[in-house]
């Protein structure tokens, strides 16, 4: 399976109108692919909504790619002061395929610009590093490489509480567990953001 994350950038109250533009465009009859998740960010770039989902086939993924460029209306946005960004990523090999379930209130979005070469020295240090550090990559919703763009990475977390996510964090790096081991040194840039998930996202 493949994967899109898109992301509506726009004033702060606009979002509740943009999110519901949002779940009517990915609910229409023609849309193809799955809806797996949709967020509001609330700390780092905020006044974003976030879409994932996932499509079986690069055609199926390119074919509602097209919907979306060649209509006048895509994502329902209306006016200038809206914007649309859309990333393909392809999933680790070794991770489990994102499915809708519960992990809690508080959502991180986190994206690594790689080097030049650095996608794959990257995944094989998370394949070392997921199993010893279970207890904190169990919040792992997915971790995925993308196919347009710079090299980089995205990975989603699920946390019920950021306490949660920061003692977790604390714990696996005082006991070297984490981060994984030679993937920092690949690193160029990189951004975190917390999100809350819509009422509409299947992931919650």
């Amino acid at each position: 399976m493949l994967y899109e994350l898109t992301t509506l950038s726009c004033p702060l109250l606009e979002q509740d109108a943009v999110s519901a533009g949002a779940h009517g465009w990915v609910s229409h009859g023609d849309a193809v692919g799955r809806l797996l998740g949709a967020w509001r960010t609330e700390i780092g770039e905020l006044s974003r909504i976030v879409v994932l989902r996932g499509f079986e086939t690069i055609d199926e993924m390119q074919r509602e790619r097209n919907r979306t460029l060649l209509n006048e209306r895509s994502w329902n946005i209306a006016g200038t002061d809206i914007h649309l960004s859309m990333e393909s990523y392809a999933l680790f090999s070794f991770l489990p395929e994102i499915t809708p379930s519960t992990f809690g209130e508080f959502y991180e979005i986190r994206r690594y610009w790689l080097k030049p070469g650095g996608i794959a020295p990257t995944i094989a240090a998370w394949q070392q590093a997921i199993g010893p550090a279970q207890a904190y990559t169990s919040h792992l919703i997915a971790n995925m490489y993308s196919l347009d763009g710079p090299p980089r990475i995205v990975h989603i977390w699920g946390f019920s509480s950021l306490e949660e996510r920061m003692a977790l964090r604390k714990h696996h790096y005082a006991e070297g567990l984490w981060p994984p081991k030679g993937g920092p040194q690949q690193i160029e840039n990189a951004t975190s953001t917390i999100c809350l998930p819509e009422p509409w996202s299947p992931l919650r």
